[in-house]
């Protein structure tokens, strides 16, 4: 009776955290949906999100809507917007809005997974120098300062001029490596003020190991933090690879805005074909804009003192 009644309790101790963690997430996603940069990010990031799925459907067509492979073979330079190409050709005669919804995919696929493993690595890194302290903290610490004044963006060029031309993921990994630096300290700071919490206390007076304390109570309460400083490294993520494609350091073999913009100078039609310079570069600033909304309206969900004050 006495091991029915435990268990129940653990039952129901399980139960209403999960009920106070769903009703923290609800009135948080309703503080963010009352936002209106956060609404305003979250439309324009469904609308790329459309364009990354549409991507998909213009090479099953037709072949010649293949953003890399296809050719119209009635075309053999850049030509303006028409019914059959609604922004044009470029000098090849490769459409140029299956090129764009194209970029729109490998954007998603660069600014998320460099943004995600800036953030695991930073995270953890972070996690462990403020729980560990001490010798460990200060290593990783001046560790973490060695890579953050480093110039990424000239590191990642000195190497694609070393190797040659960079594959999209070697790209994501550099970026990613070079990223982490900042979460780290954040992450620090958090971990620090909560191993003095009473709850870690509990948890060591239990016989909870470093390993559990770590993923199970110090994680959960920073995740939403490193979740923010995800959404604003995406868009660093994003630039730094349209950066290195316009410079010629990109994956030739990738179709992305960077490197519609690098063939658009490349080819010397930088300001005889707006049709082909502009679409790229309004992309670029739109999408890294959708995350930056995104991230300020998370800041404000977290950060109470953000909120704006209704009734004085």
């Amino acid at each position: 009776m006495n091991f029915s009644a435990e268990t129940r309790a653990a039952g129901n101790t399980a139960a209403a955290k999960r009920s106070y963690n769903l009703q923290r997430f609800l009135d948080g996603w309703a503080l963010f949906y009352e936002n209106p940069v956060g609404k305003l990010g979250v439309f324009l990031l469904v609308c790329f999100g459309a364009m990354a799925l549409i991507s998909y459907i213009p090479p099953l067509i037709d072949p010649m809507y293949h953003p890399m492979t296809g050719v119209d073979p009635s075309i053999s330079n850049a030509t303006g917007p028409s019914a059959k190409h609604w922004l044009g050709t470029d000098n090849l005669g490769r459409d140029l809005f299956t090129q764009l919804l194209t970029g729109a995919r490998i954007a998603f696929m660069v600014g998320i997974s460099a943004a995600f493993m800036s953030i695991v690595f930073g995270t953890l890194i972070g996690m462990i120098a403020g729980y560990a302290g001490r010798v460990t903290d200060a290593a990783l610490m001046r560790f973490a300062d060695m890579i953050m004044v480093m110039p990424s963006l000239l590191v990642v060029l000195l190497l694609a001029s070393l190797f040659g031309q960079l594959n999209i993921w070697i790209i994501v990994l550099l970026i990613a490596l070079f990223r982490w630096p900042g979460v780290s300290r954040v992450i620090r700071s958090q971990t620090l003020s909560l191993k003095q919490r009473p709850f870690i206390d509990m948890a060591r007076v239990a016989g909870a190991s470093h390993m559990r304390i770590i993923f199970r109570h110090i994680l959960p309460n920073v995740l939403p933090m490193a979740c923010l400083y995800m959404t604003f490294r995406v868009t660093s993520a994003i630039i730094v690879e349209a950066a290195l494609a316009f410079l010629g350091f990109g994956d030739p073999n990738t179709v992305s805005w960077g490197m519609m913009l690098q063939w658009v100078w490349k080819t010397g039609h930088m300001f005889q074909a707006p049709y082909w310079l502009l679409p790229p570069g309004i992309c670029i600033s739109l999408i890294t804009l959708s995350f930056y909304l995104i991230g300020r309206a998370m800041e404000e969900v977290l950060d109470p003192r953000l909120r704006k004050e209704e009734n004085f």
